[in-house]
C-alpha cells in the first residue's frame, strides 16, 4: 500500500470490534470466503502490516473521552502502510482525524511525507499540501494547539482485509494480529522495542459498513457467536503502559 495518492480523504462509516481468538477467526473467515475479496491493495490475501502513532494531550484527554463514552471525541494519529522499504523522510503517510459521532465513525485524513507529517504534528508547522487537504491541516493545526498534543503511543499490528463485492459497497472486514505497543522511542523510523497488546492468540476483528450491516453477515456473527465488544488499541496501550484502570478484555470461548 505504498502508493496513497488515490485514496479517500474523508468518509463516515459505521464499526463494529471483536475480540476473538485465532481458531474463530480462521472458522469466520473461511464462510466469509464465499462473500468477499482479499483487499486488492494488500499482500498475500490482502496482508498488509501498519504501524500509527497516537497523539494525545499532557492529561490524555483523548484517552478518557473514549473510556468515559462522550459521545462526541477525536483522536490524532499519523499512519504508515509498513513495507519492505525503509521508511524515509520522503515517505507518503497519513494524518488522520479519526472521529466518532454517536455510533458515527468519521475521518478526515492528509497525505504527507513522513518529514511534512512531523512538522505539523511535532512542530505545530503546516506544510506544502494539496488543495483538496486545506480544510483537514486546518483542523489537525487547531486541535493540535488547543489540546497541546504530543506523541504517546505506537502502535504496530498485521492486518488481513477483505472487501464486499458490487453487491455489498463500502463493506470491509478485517483481522489485526500482531498486535503491539510502545510508548518510548516514538518514532516511526526507529527500530521497533515492541510489547504485546493482547495475548499472541487474540484477533481483533472489525466489521465496518458505510450504512447497515448485510443481513448475511449479521446471520453469520450470529451463527459463530461473536459478541461486540468495546476496545481501542489505543487506550489499551495507554492503560498497559500507564497502569490506568482497564476494561477487563476477554474473548469470546472458542
Amino acid at each position: 500500500m505504498s502508493n496513497l495518492s488515490h485514496t479517500i480523504r474523508k468518509f463516515n462509516r459505521f464499526e463494529l470490534k471483536y475480540l476473538i481468538t485465532l481458531k474463530q477467526a480462521e472458522q469466520f473467515k473461511e464462510a466469509l470466503w464465499a462473500y468477499l475479496s482479499p483487499d486488492e491493495h494488500g499482500g498475500d490475501h490482502g496482508r498488509y502490516n501498519l504501524a500509527s502513532l497516537y497523539y494525545d494531550s499532557p492529561e490524555y484527554s483523548c484517552y478518557w473521552e473514549k473510556m468515559n463514552g462522550v459521545k462526541f471525541r477525536r483522536k490524532l494519529r499519523i499512519r504508515h502502510y509498513e513495507s519492505d522499504i525503509p521508511l524515509t523522510d520522503a515517505t507518503p503517510v497519513f494524518v488522520e482525524i479519526k472521529q466518532r459521532l454517536d455510533r458515527v465513525t468519521q475521518k478526515r485524513r492528509a497525505v504527507l511525507s513522513h518529514a511534512a507529517a512531523l512538522s505539523l504534528c511535532n512542530d505545530r508547522q503546516i506544510p506544502d499540501h494539496a488543495p483538496e487537504d486545506h480544510a483537514v491541516m486546518a483542523e489537525i493545526q487547531a486541535f493540535l494547539w488547543t489540546y497541546n498534543l504530543r506523541p504517546v503511543s505506537l502502535v504496530r499490528y498485521t492486518r488481513q482485509a477483505l472487501m464486499g463485492s458490487e453487491y455489498d459497497l463500502g463493506l470491509r472486514v478485517t483481522f489485526d494480529t500482531g498486535l503491539t505497543y510502545q510508548t518510548r522511542q516514538l518514532d516511526l523510523q526507529a527500530e521497533p522495542t515492541p510489547l504485546p497488546l493482547f495475548p499472541a492468540d487474540w484477533v481483533v476483528m472489525e466489521i465496518k459498513v458505510n450504512e447497515r450491516i448485510p443481513y448475511w453477515l449479521t446471520e453469520l456473527v450470529a451463527r459463530h457467536n461473536l459478541q461486540l465488544c468495546r476496545i481501542s488499541k489505543y487506550c489499551r496501550s495507554i492503560e498497559l503502559a500507564q497502569s490506568v484502570p482497564s476494561i477487563p478484555w476477554q474473548p469470546v470461548a472458542a
